[in-house]
């Protein structure tokens, strides 16, 4: 006499035979994924115009060199940067020399937009405790 589920492992063993055809005809027809993309490196983002434009911006920071920090921002957000990050960066710089040209209104819609852009976005602490646009920033986060 025979036990009722002693065919049940061969039943269990064609469901799973069939489930992995399934799979593999899966597999063999494009459902892998697509290979991991290089990582933009600072080579690629010299040659891309607006990067170039934000760098410069930077490097007229650095310099104290205001009105080009602002040209420089302005050109690289016509141009169209392509990280929000990046984008937050141009209106922080913006915003810093807004401030220190005493238009505080522009100083803080730009904090504003640095977060739209990045709601991420922070002052980092030596930045945030500026006298001129700490108390801007401030306000801004309000």
């Amino acid at each position: 006499m025979t036990h009722p589920t002693s065919h049940r492992p061969v039943r269990l063993n064609q469901a799973f035979a069939a489930i992995a055809a399934v799979a593999m005809t899966f597999a063999l027809t494009g459902c892998e994924t697509p290979p991991p993309q290089a990582p933009v490196g600072l080579t690629d983002l010299t040659e891309r115009p607006a990067e170039r434009a934000l760098m410069g911006a930077m490097r007229a920071y650095d310099d104290a060199d205001y009105p080009a920090v602002e040209r420089q921002a302005n050109e690289a957000m016509k141009l169209g940067l392509r990280s929000n990050r990046d984008i937050a960066t141009a209106h922080k710089l913006r915003a810093f020399v807004y401030c220190t040209s005493n238009r505080l209104a522009a100083c803080e819609a730009e904090f504003r937009a640095a977060r739209t852009a990045d709601p991420a976005f922070v002052l980092s602490h030596a930045e945030a405790g500026h006298p001129v646009w700490g108390p801007v920033y401030l306000k801004s986060r309000q």
